[in-house]
């Protein structure tokens, strides 16, 4: 395929700032004035993470996606919800709370700024329970799927459900009254209650709380088949649910036998989880987080989610004794939890889903086709991995083989979210427990939670004398790198596998990421220098390949945008573009104002957040910035440099925020290969800058637009596409 950068002429090639030698200043065009003012300059950083939630919520109304995978996206608007007041709105809070004076960098304070999310996030879950309601719900219907009240159950299907009361639900309840005997109970983070109002035969109203169990789905099956398979082992067409907090509501005089049932409603808690970990040495790390964790379970309710219609004495108890303001205070329709309805996704109903698209593997790399010699294949030429499109497997196929091949010496590896069962974990275990390698493991405690997965993975490689380290103080380890060290002959050579995502293979069928198999020598050196910075001591600065965060890959790319503006003001045009999750930077978002300015043309694919704005008079013209959501979660982080011709790619773990050029061990590794090089031009980038179906163009006050494709032009789907050049490019 043609390059469309080298077809193009490079914008900056005419720069208008730079004068001919026969120029004078006055035949310039006046230029505007770049903005100097914050709110002028930058976008609200928790405004944007709204933002990305419209987008998601775009993905949710969006007809041409299968029913259930709507369904889906409104899950997952849900759990991301929870997560944003949990960290984000969290931490404001507390600041607010403690008088701290911390501006954002629009130049807001706590207090403005929670005035603006309450606004936006209430929108935000009136609009996706409206269109449960109106929308989905309906739709689900028609398709077999029936939600049902309680009240619409016929009297076949209330036996049923009182059935399932009896035998599922009521052994699990707990009712706990509120009085001076009984203290008002701890609510935990995220759980789901009934606040129920009873009357005594004296006629005095007490309170009482009901958490309904978390092992419970959200939705109750109707028929034992809803939801599952037939005895017979056949999938039904048609299912069956109603509400769990309504069938509990309606058998409320099972749990307060003897007392009248004046009325009850949902509520539902979100406690603050935005608790920094002081600088700790390692020793003592597992043991603040464990206490770290407990912390977080008894942390102040930041957020408190009502059925609408609670009546003030109601509400007032609850203020009251959870300590919330009324700020904080949102009213919302079912279901309460919105993460909840993930369960209607996993019925078996195919023909409401995405068709299922099973990853390839490169022909190199497939047992059957390289007599089981991956480290071969790798050593005849680097390999590109881009998941979900090309299959997790080769990584896993890589440690598998180093743990069993006698010549392997060691591996050492960081894990930073690995998901349960993993076999990245087991092939660590057996390399250590049962061929005795030299095994280091990098355990990332402070993966935000994760960390009780990832104490327990580190327990059980300690067990089996893996070498465990957690990490640097006061840095996060997000870096993704597997080094297996190799005995070939008289030499040792080194294989390397460094990428964009986690080594989670549950995931990499869902992320979009990128991964680099290699043998390079500068590549596999600067690993060991790395390994070596977080389990030693070292005051290594600079490296032969890598950039590496906190050392040197924020100078490293501030050099490589700067020798991009000289690149522009010399006439040789300028050219960068960007594909990560997140630019948050000031220092960064201002050099690239300045490199707009120079006349660098720059293009940011950006899936998330987003605080520059593009497309400012005077500030960055020549800037553009799109988002991308579609079946698949765009995660990958590549930076591509035209470098006057001899261009540059650097692919890895980094976002451009603070937190990881600052305070995270990030890694960014070069693309050296042509070939690859290409590939991540003309395939990733292209793809991502020409889809015209799930991309999104923001505007310069943070406002979305979604792409069309114009008269006569081709849609394109940028991941559909690469579902279809995957056979092409894969060999």
């Amino acid at each position: 395929m043609t390059s469309a950068y080298r077809r193009s002429r490079p914008l900056g090639a005419t720069n208008a700032g730079a004068m001919s030698e026969n120029a004078t200043p006055e035949a310039e065009t006046p230029r505007p004035a770049a903005p100097v003012e914050p709110r002028d300059r930058y976008l609200n950083r928790e405004l944007g993470l709204l933002q990305f939630q419209y987008r998601v919520l775009e993905e949710v109304m969006d007809p041409a996606n299968p029913l259930l995978e709507r369904v889906k996206f409104l899950s997952i608007l849900g759990s991301n919800l929870d997560e944003f007041f949990m960290v984000r709105v969290g931490g404001l809070v507390m600041q607010k709370r403690a008088g701290i004076v911390d501006f954002s960098i629009d130049g807001q304070g706590a207090a403005e700024q929670l005035v603006a999310i309450r606004k936006v996030a209430s929108d935000l879950m009136d609009r996706a329970r409206d269109h449960w309601r109106d929308v989905l719900q309906p739709a689900l219907a028609d398709a077999g799927i029936r939600i049902l009240d309680f009240a619409e159950l016929n009297d076949k299907q209330v036996g049923q459900v009182e059935a399932y009361f009896k035998q599922t639900i009521f052994p699990v309840l707990t009712p706990q009254a509120v009085d001076t005997g009984h203290p008002f109970p701890h609510i935990s983070n995220l759980s789901h209650n009934l606040a129920v109002i009873v009357r005594d035969e004296d006629g005095e109203e007490r309170f009482a709380r009901i958490k309904l169990p978390s092992t419970l789905p959200l939705l109750v099956p109707i028929k034992r088949s809803s939801g599952g398979e037939r005895r017979d082992g056949t999938v039904p067409h048609n299912h069956w649910f109603v509400w769990l907090d309504q069938v509990i509501a309606n058998y409320l005089d099972e749990l307060f036998p003897g007392m009248t049932i004046v009325r009850s409603h949902g509520f539902r808690v979100t406690r603050n989880a935005d608790i920094a970990l002081q600088d700790l040495e390692a020793t003592d790390l597992q043991e603040k987080i464990v206490e770290n964790i407990l912390v977080r379970r008894f942390s102040p309710v930041i957020c408190l989610a009502l059925e609408k219609d609670v009546p003030a004495d109601t509400r007032q108890i609850l203020v009251d004794n959870l300590a919330v303001n009324h700020n904080d205070i949102y009213e919302v329709d079912r279901p309460l939890p919105m993460g909840g309805l993930m369960q209607l996704y996993d019925i078996d109903r195919f023909d409401l889903k995405f068709e299922p698209e099973p990853p390839v593997t490169p022909s190199n790399l497939r047992v059957d086709t390289m007599e089981g010699d991956i480290f071969a294949a790798i050593r005849e030429r680097d390999i590109l991995l881009h998941h979900p499109y090309e299959s997790f497997d080769p990584v896993i196929e890589l440690l598998k083989t180093a743990c069993r091949d006698p010549e392997v010496l060691a591996i050492k590896q960081t894990l930073y979210r690995v998901g349960n069962r993993s076999p990245v974990v087991k092939y660590l275990l057996e390399a250590r427990r049962e061929h005795r390698k030299q095994v280091t493991v990098l355990v990332e405690l402070k993966a935000r939670f994760d960390e009780e997965s990832n104490i327990g993975w580190a327990k059980m490689l300690e067990r089996e004398g893996v070498h465990v380290v957690y990490g640097l103080v006061g840095l996060k380890t997000h870096a993704k790198m597997l080094l297996v060290v190799r005995r070939e002959g008289e030499e040792l050579r080194r294989y390397a596998h460094l990428g964009t995502g986690n080594y989670n293979h549950t995931t990499a069928r869902h992320y979009e990421d990128i991964g680099l198999l290699t043998c390079d020598d500068g590549i596999g050196a600067d690993m060991t220098d790395v390994f070596n910075y977080l389990t030693g001591y070292s005051k290594l600065k600079d490296f032969r390949q890598l950039l590496v965060a906190p050392l040197n890959l924020r100078e490293k790319l501030v050099d490589k945008v700067r020798r991009e503006i000289e690149h522009a003001r010399e006439g040789r045009g300028g050219h960068l573009i960007f594909k990560f999750n997140s630019l948050v930077d000031q220092p960064f978002i201002d050099l690239l104002y300045e490199a707009s300015q120079a006349g660098v043309r720059i293009e940011l694919i950006i899936r998330g957040l987003c605080c520059l704005r593009p497309g400012v008079p005077g500030l960055s013209e020549i800037i553009t910035v799109r988002s991308i959501l579609g079946r698949h979660l765009e995660h990958s982080r590549a930076f591509w440099f035209a470098n006057g011709g001899d261009e540059e790619v650097y692919i890895g773990s980094a976002d451009i925020m603070t937190r990881n050029l600052n305070r995270r061990v990030e890694t960014l590794a070069p693309v050296r290969d042509e070939r690859l090089i290409a590939r991540i031009r003309d395939e990733i980038l292209w793809a991502a800058q020409h889809d015209n179906v799930k991309a999104r163009l923001m505007d310069a006050d943070g406002n979305y637009a979604r792409t069309r494709p114009r008269a006569k032009e081709k849609p394109i789907d940028s991941q559909q596409w690469l579902y279809r050049q995957r056979s092409k490019s894969v060999p």
